[in-house]
Protein backbone atom coordinates (compact mmCIF):
# COMPACT_ATOMS: atom_id res chain seq x y z
CA UNK A 1 0.00 0.00 0.00
CA UNK A 2 1.12 3.60 -0.37
CA UNK A 3 0.90 7.12 0.95
CA UNK A 4 0.98 9.81 -1.74
CA UNK A 5 2.39 13.28 -1.11
CA UNK A 6 1.93 16.12 -3.55
CA UNK A 7 4.33 18.83 -2.41
CA UNK A 8 3.35 22.21 -3.87
CA UNK A 9 2.79 20.66 -7.31
CA UNK A 10 2.03 22.93 -10.27
CA UNK A 11 1.50 22.32 -13.97
CA UNK A 12 1.80 25.04 -16.60
CA UNK A 13 1.76 25.17 -20.37
CA UNK A 14 3.37 28.52 -21.19
CA UNK A 15 1.30 31.15 -19.40
CA UNK A 16 -1.66 28.83 -18.86
CA UNK A 17 -1.82 27.34 -15.37
CA UNK A 18 -3.50 23.94 -15.26
CA UNK A 19 -2.78 23.18 -11.60
CA UNK A 20 -1.52 25.77 -9.13
CA UNK A 21 0.37 24.87 -5.93
CA UNK A 22 -1.43 21.62 -5.12
CA UNK A 23 -0.20 20.58 -1.66
CA UNK A 24 -1.79 17.51 -0.06
CA UNK A 25 -0.98 14.18 1.58
CA UNK A 26 -3.18 11.25 0.60
CA UNK A 27 -3.15 8.69 3.40
CA UNK A 28 -2.39 5.02 2.88
CA UNK A 29 -5.60 3.18 1.83
CA UNK A 30 -7.57 6.43 1.57
CA UNK A 31 -10.22 6.90 -1.10
CA UNK A 32 -9.70 10.49 -2.27
CA UNK A 33 -11.97 12.14 -4.83
CA UNK A 34 -10.87 15.09 -6.97
CA UNK A 35 -14.07 16.99 -7.76
CA UNK A 36 -14.77 19.97 -9.95
CA UNK A 37 -16.11 21.18 -13.30
CA UNK A 38 -14.41 20.50 -16.63
CA UNK A 39 -11.09 22.31 -16.90
CA UNK A 40 -10.53 22.64 -13.15
CA UNK A 41 -7.27 20.63 -13.16
CA UNK A 42 -8.47 17.39 -11.54
CA UNK A 43 -7.51 15.06 -14.42
CA UNK A 44 -4.20 16.89 -14.90
CA UNK A 45 -3.42 16.27 -11.23
CA UNK A 46 -4.18 12.57 -11.64
CA UNK A 47 -2.09 12.35 -14.81
CA UNK A 48 0.88 13.88 -12.95
CA UNK A 49 0.54 11.22 -10.25
CA UNK A 50 0.46 8.54 -12.97
CA UNK A 51 3.46 10.02 -14.78
CA UNK A 52 1.50 10.82 -17.94
CA UNK A 53 2.16 14.55 -17.42
CA UNK A 54 5.42 16.11 -16.26
CA UNK A 55 5.38 18.27 -13.13
CA UNK A 56 6.33 21.91 -13.73
CA UNK A 57 7.02 22.63 -10.05
CA UNK A 58 7.01 20.58 -6.85
CA UNK A 59 7.45 16.89 -6.14
CA UNK A 60 5.26 13.81 -5.97
CA UNK A 61 6.11 11.05 -3.50
CA UNK A 62 4.63 7.56 -3.52
CA UNK A 63 5.39 5.46 -0.45
CA UNK A 64 8.23 7.82 0.48
CA UNK A 65 9.90 7.79 -2.95
CA UNK A 66 9.99 10.85 -5.22
CA UNK A 67 8.57 9.65 -8.54
CA UNK A 68 8.89 12.80 -10.69
CA UNK A 69 11.48 11.16 -12.96
CA UNK A 70 10.01 7.64 -12.98
CA UNK A 71 8.22 6.33 -16.06
CA UNK A 72 4.54 5.41 -15.59
CA UNK A 73 5.34 1.69 -15.78
CA UNK A 74 7.74 1.99 -12.85
CA UNK A 75 5.31 3.71 -10.43
CA UNK A 76 3.28 0.61 -9.49
CA UNK A 77 0.05 2.45 -10.31
CA UNK A 78 -3.01 1.07 -12.10
CA UNK A 79 -5.29 3.48 -13.95
CA UNK A 80 -8.89 3.08 -15.08
CA UNK A 81 -9.80 5.53 -17.83
CA UNK A 82 -13.07 7.12 -18.88
CA UNK A 83 -12.87 5.10 -22.10
CA UNK A 84 -12.65 1.39 -21.34
CA UNK A 85 -9.49 0.84 -23.43
CA UNK A 86 -10.20 -2.87 -24.06
CA UNK A 87 -8.59 -4.94 -26.81
CA UNK A 88 -11.44 -5.92 -29.18
CA UNK A 89 -9.66 -9.01 -30.53
CA UNK A 90 -9.22 -10.51 -27.04
CA UNK A 91 -11.89 -12.07 -24.87
CA UNK A 92 -12.53 -10.86 -21.32
CA UNK A 93 -10.12 -13.41 -19.82
CA UNK A 94 -7.23 -12.27 -22.01
CA UNK A 95 -8.03 -8.58 -21.51
CA UNK A 96 -7.84 -9.04 -17.75
CA UNK A 97 -4.70 -11.18 -18.01
CA UNK A 98 -2.89 -8.80 -20.36
CA UNK A 99 -1.11 -6.68 -17.66
CA UNK A 100 0.33 -9.86 -16.13
CA UNK A 101 1.72 -10.97 -19.51
CA UNK A 102 3.20 -7.57 -20.34
CA UNK A 103 4.85 -7.21 -16.93
CA UNK A 104 5.99 -10.87 -17.05
CA UNK A 105 4.46 -11.58 -13.67
CA UNK A 106 5.32 -15.07 -12.45
CA UNK A 107 2.91 -17.42 -10.76
CA UNK A 108 -0.59 -18.67 -11.44
CA UNK A 109 -2.15 -16.16 -13.87
CA UNK A 110 -5.38 -18.14 -14.06
CA UNK A 111 -6.05 -17.86 -10.32
CA UNK A 112 -5.35 -14.11 -10.35
CA UNK A 113 -7.60 -13.49 -13.36
CA UNK A 114 -10.48 -15.52 -11.99
CA UNK A 115 -10.23 -13.86 -8.58
CA UNK A 116 -10.34 -10.39 -10.16
CA UNK A 117 -13.24 -11.42 -12.40
CA UNK A 118 -15.17 -12.80 -9.44
CA UNK A 119 -14.71 -9.57 -7.51
CA UNK A 120 -16.48 -7.61 -10.25
CA UNK A 121 -18.99 -10.37 -11.08
CA UNK A 122 -17.58 -11.16 -14.53
CA UNK A 123 -16.96 -14.90 -14.21
CA UNK A 124 -19.81 -15.89 -16.59
CA UNK A 125 -18.44 -13.56 -19.30
CA UNK A 126 -14.77 -14.56 -19.45
CA UNK A 127 -15.10 -16.09 -22.94
CA UNK A 128 -16.90 -13.11 -24.49
CA UNK A 129 -15.36 -10.37 -26.61
CA UNK A 130 -15.83 -6.71 -25.57
CA UNK A 131 -18.30 -6.13 -28.42
CA UNK A 132 -20.62 -8.70 -26.81
CA UNK A 133 -20.73 -6.82 -23.49
CA UNK A 134 -22.80 -3.93 -22.19
CA UNK A 135 -21.19 -0.65 -21.17
CA UNK A 136 -21.31 -1.55 -17.50
CA UNK A 137 -19.71 -4.95 -18.16
CA UNK A 138 -16.93 -3.35 -20.20
CA UNK A 139 -16.18 -0.94 -17.37
CA UNK A 140 -16.01 -3.88 -14.99
CA UNK A 141 -13.47 -5.55 -17.30
CA UNK A 142 -11.36 -2.40 -17.05
CA UNK A 143 -11.67 -2.54 -13.25
CA UNK A 144 -10.69 -6.21 -13.17
CA UNK A 145 -7.67 -5.49 -15.38
CA UNK A 146 -6.53 -2.90 -12.81
CA UNK A 147 -7.25 -5.21 -9.85
CA UNK A 148 -5.28 -8.15 -11.27
CA UNK A 149 -2.06 -6.12 -11.12
CA UNK A 150 -2.35 -5.70 -7.34
CA UNK A 151 -0.87 -2.18 -7.51
CA UNK A 152 0.00 0.19 -4.67
CA UNK A 153 -2.31 2.89 -6.06
CA UNK A 154 -5.52 2.94 -8.10
CA UNK A 155 -6.25 5.98 -10.27
CA UNK A 156 -9.77 6.27 -11.74
CA UNK A 157 -10.55 8.98 -14.28
CA UNK A 158 -14.34 9.47 -14.49
CA UNK A 159 -14.95 5.72 -14.95
CA UNK A 160 -18.75 6.03 -14.78
CA UNK A 161 -19.34 8.96 -17.12
CA UNK A 162 -20.12 6.76 -20.15
CA UNK A 163 -22.76 4.72 -18.32
CA UNK A 164 -26.49 5.37 -18.11
CA UNK A 165 -28.06 6.45 -14.82
CA UNK A 166 -29.03 2.97 -13.60
CA UNK A 167 -25.64 1.46 -14.41
CA UNK A 168 -23.87 4.37 -12.72
CA UNK A 169 -25.66 3.58 -9.47
CA UNK A 170 -24.87 -0.16 -9.55
CA UNK A 171 -21.26 0.29 -10.70
CA UNK A 172 -20.71 3.01 -8.10
CA UNK A 173 -21.83 0.56 -5.41
CA UNK A 174 -19.43 -2.02 -6.84
CA UNK A 175 -16.50 0.42 -6.71
CA UNK A 176 -17.38 1.31 -3.10
CA UNK A 177 -17.42 -2.37 -2.14
CA UNK A 178 -14.13 -3.04 -3.99
CA UNK A 179 -12.51 -0.15 -2.17
CA UNK A 180 -13.52 -1.71 1.14
CA UNK A 181 -12.26 -5.17 0.10
CA UNK A 182 -8.98 -4.21 -1.56
CA UNK A 183 -7.88 -1.48 0.88
CA UNK A 184 -5.73 0.21 -1.77
CA UNK A 185 -4.98 3.93 -1.92
CA UNK A 186 -7.36 5.30 -4.56
CA UNK A 187 -7.57 8.66 -6.34
CA UNK A 188 -10.84 9.12 -8.19
CA UNK A 189 -11.65 11.97 -10.58
CA UNK A 190 -15.22 13.09 -11.23
CA UNK A 191 -17.37 16.12 -11.97
CA UNK A 192 -20.38 14.37 -10.39
CA UNK A 193 -20.80 15.55 -6.80
CA UNK A 194 -23.07 12.60 -5.98
CA UNK A 195 -20.23 10.19 -6.84
CA UNK A 196 -17.89 12.25 -4.66
CA UNK A 197 -20.28 12.32 -1.70
CA UNK A 198 -21.01 8.59 -1.81
CA UNK A 199 -17.52 7.21 -2.54
CA UNK A 200 -14.96 9.45 -0.86
CA UNK A 201 -13.19 9.35 2.47
CA UNK A 202 -12.13 12.90 1.60
CA UNK A 203 -13.02 15.24 -1.25
CA UNK A 204 -10.80 17.85 -2.90
CA UNK A 205 -12.94 20.51 -4.59
CA UNK A 206 -11.06 22.30 -7.39
CA UNK A 207 -11.75 25.31 -9.61
CA UNK A 208 -9.47 26.79 -12.28
CA UNK A 209 -6.51 24.74 -11.11
CA UNK A 210 -6.79 25.83 -7.47
CA UNK A 211 -7.89 23.74 -4.48
CA UNK A 212 -10.97 25.36 -2.96
CA UNK A 213 -11.56 23.00 -0.03
CA UNK A 214 -10.45 19.62 1.32
CA UNK A 215 -12.58 17.63 3.74
CA UNK A 216 -14.90 14.72 4.32
CA UNK A 217 -18.14 14.75 2.31
CA UNK A 218 -20.08 15.77 5.42
CA UNK A 219 -17.67 18.61 6.23
CA UNK A 220 -17.87 20.03 2.73
CA UNK A 221 -21.66 19.70 2.55
CA UNK A 222 -22.30 21.23 5.98
CA UNK A 223 -19.44 23.71 6.04
CA UNK A 224 -18.55 25.02 2.53
CA UNK A 225 -15.50 27.28 2.48
CA UNK A 226 -16.83 29.66 -0.17
CA UNK A 227 -19.66 30.29 -2.61
CA UNK A 228 -18.07 28.10 -5.29
CA UNK A 229 -18.11 25.03 -3.03
CA UNK A 230 -21.58 25.89 -1.70
CA UNK A 231 -22.97 26.19 -5.22
CA UNK A 232 -21.25 23.03 -6.50
CA UNK A 233 -22.01 20.54 -3.72
CA UNK A 234 -25.51 19.21 -3.14
CA UNK A 235 -28.49 18.18 -5.23
CA UNK A 236 -29.92 20.72 -5.48
CA UNK A 237 -26.97 22.97 -4.73
CA UNK A 238 -27.13 25.40 -1.84
CA UNK A 239 -29.44 28.36 -2.46
CA UNK A 240 -27.38 31.57 -2.74
CA UNK A 241 -28.97 35.02 -2.53
CA UNK A 242 -27.37 38.43 -3.10
CA UNK A 243 -28.05 41.39 -0.81
CA UNK A 244 -26.82 43.58 2.02
CA UNK A 245 -26.44 43.03 5.77
CA UNK A 246 -27.14 45.91 8.14
CA UNK A 247 -27.29 45.39 11.90
CA UNK A 248 -27.56 41.62 11.54
CA UNK A 249 -30.42 41.76 9.04
CA UNK A 250 -29.96 40.57 5.48
CA UNK A 251 -32.08 42.25 2.82
CA UNK A 252 -32.39 41.48 -0.86
CA UNK A 253 -35.03 41.16 -3.51
CA UNK A 254 -38.11 39.45 -1.94
CA UNK A 255 -36.08 38.43 1.11
CA UNK A 256 -35.41 39.75 4.61
CA UNK A 257 -33.62 37.62 7.23
CA UNK A 258 -33.00 39.13 10.70
CA UNK A 259 -30.85 37.73 13.48
CA UNK A 260 -27.64 37.00 11.56
CA UNK A 261 -24.29 37.19 13.33
CA UNK A 262 -22.27 38.64 10.47
CA UNK A 263 -20.48 41.89 9.57
CA UNK A 264 -22.32 44.65 7.72
CA UNK A 265 -21.88 45.07 3.98
CA UNK A 266 -22.56 43.34 0.68
CA UNK A 267 -23.09 39.63 1.24
CA UNK A 268 -24.31 36.35 -0.17
CA UNK A 269 -26.55 34.30 2.10
CA UNK A 270 -27.04 30.59 1.49
CA UNK A 271 -29.18 27.77 2.85
CA UNK A 272 -30.05 24.21 1.88
CA UNK A 273 -33.44 23.46 0.32
CA UNK A 274 -34.18 20.79 2.93
CA UNK A 275 -33.50 23.17 5.85
CA UNK A 276 -36.14 25.76 4.89
CA UNK A 277 -39.90 25.27 4.95
CA UNK A 278 -43.12 26.56 3.42
CA UNK A 279 -44.74 29.00 5.88
CA UNK A 280 -48.49 29.53 6.38
CA UNK A 281 -48.05 33.32 6.73
CA UNK A 282 -45.60 36.01 5.64
CA UNK A 283 -42.01 34.91 6.35
CA UNK A 284 -38.37 35.66 5.43
CA UNK A 285 -39.07 35.10 1.72
CA UNK A 286 -42.34 36.22 0.13
CA UNK A 287 -42.47 35.58 -3.61
CA UNK A 288 -44.38 33.86 -6.38
CA UNK A 289 -43.94 30.23 -7.36
CA UNK A 290 -41.54 30.05 -10.30
CA UNK A 291 -41.81 26.30 -10.78
CA UNK A 292 -42.89 23.14 -8.96
CA UNK A 293 -41.33 19.70 -9.33
CA UNK A 294 -42.69 16.42 -7.94
CA UNK A 295 -39.79 14.28 -6.64
CA UNK A 296 -41.78 11.37 -5.25
CA UNK A 297 -40.69 11.74 -1.63
CA UNK A 298 -41.06 15.55 -1.68
CA UNK A 299 -42.20 18.51 -3.77
CA UNK A 300 -39.57 21.04 -4.83
CA UNK A 301 -40.79 24.64 -4.99
CA UNK A 302 -38.66 27.34 -6.64
CA UNK A 303 -39.03 31.12 -6.36
CA UNK A 304 -36.96 34.16 -7.30
CA UNK A 305 -35.30 35.76 -4.25
CA UNK A 306 -32.15 37.78 -3.81
CA UNK A 307 -31.84 37.94 -7.58
CA UNK A 308 -31.47 34.15 -7.83
CA UNK A 309 -33.61 31.04 -8.21
CA UNK A 310 -34.20 29.63 -4.73
CA UNK A 311 -35.55 26.14 -3.97
CA UNK A 312 -37.25 24.67 -0.92
CA UNK A 313 -38.41 21.11 -0.25
CA UNK A 314 -42.05 20.85 0.73
CA UNK A 315 -44.04 17.74 1.76
CA UNK A 316 -44.89 15.44 -1.14
CA UNK A 317 -48.59 16.32 -0.81
CA UNK A 318 -47.95 20.05 -1.26
CA UNK A 319 -49.28 21.60 -4.47
CA UNK A 320 -49.09 25.15 -5.80
CA UNK A 321 -49.76 26.78 -9.15
CA UNK A 322 -47.00 28.63 -10.98
CA UNK A 323 -47.40 32.33 -10.18
CA UNK A 324 -49.17 31.73 -6.87
CA UNK A 325 -47.84 33.63 -3.83
CA UNK A 326 -45.82 31.57 -1.36
CA UNK A 327 -43.93 32.29 1.86
CA UNK A 328 -40.75 30.46 2.84
CA UNK A 329 -39.38 30.31 6.38
CA UNK A 330 -35.60 30.78 6.43
CA UNK A 331 -34.43 31.11 10.07
CA UNK A 332 -31.06 32.78 10.64
CA UNK A 333 -29.88 29.57 12.35
CA UNK A 334 -29.76 27.68 9.02
CA UNK A 335 -28.02 30.42 7.02
CA UNK A 336 -24.44 30.57 5.76
CA UNK A 337 -23.04 34.04 5.11
CA UNK A 338 -20.38 34.65 2.46
CA UNK A 339 -18.41 37.82 1.82
CA UNK A 340 -19.96 39.72 -1.10
CA UNK A 341 -16.58 40.37 -2.74
CA UNK A 342 -14.32 37.36 -2.08
CA UNK A 343 -17.05 34.74 -1.70
CA UNK A 344 -15.34 33.44 1.45
CA UNK A 345 -17.62 32.14 4.19
CA UNK A 346 -17.72 34.51 7.17
CA UNK A 347 -20.53 33.08 9.31
CA UNK A 348 -22.84 30.10 9.48
CA UNK A 349 -24.46 27.34 11.50
CA UNK A 350 -21.23 25.28 11.54
CA UNK A 351 -17.74 26.42 12.65
CA UNK A 352 -15.75 28.33 10.07
CA UNK A 353 -13.26 26.33 8.05
CA UNK A 354 -9.60 27.15 7.58
CA UNK A 355 -8.40 28.51 4.27
CA UNK A 356 -7.21 25.71 1.89
CA UNK A 357 -3.49 25.03 2.00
Amino acid sequence: MAEIKLNHVSKRWGEFVGVDDFDLTIADREFLVLLGPSGCGKTTTMRMIAGLEDVTEGTIEVDGQVVNDLDPKDRDIAMVFQSYGLYPNMNVYENVRFPLKVRKVEGDHDAKVRRAAEMVELTPFLDRKPAELSGGQRQRVALARAIVREPNVFLMDEPLSNLDAKLRVSTRAQIKNLSHELQVTTVYVTHDQIEAMTLADRVVVMSKGVVQQVGTPVEIYDNPANTFVAGFIGSPAMNLMQGTIRGGTFEGRNVRIPGLTAPDGEATVGFRAEDAAIAPTSAEIDAKVYTMELLGDATMIAVKAGGELVSVKAPKEYRAEIGAPVSISVPAAICHVFDGTSGRRVAGPAPLVAEPA
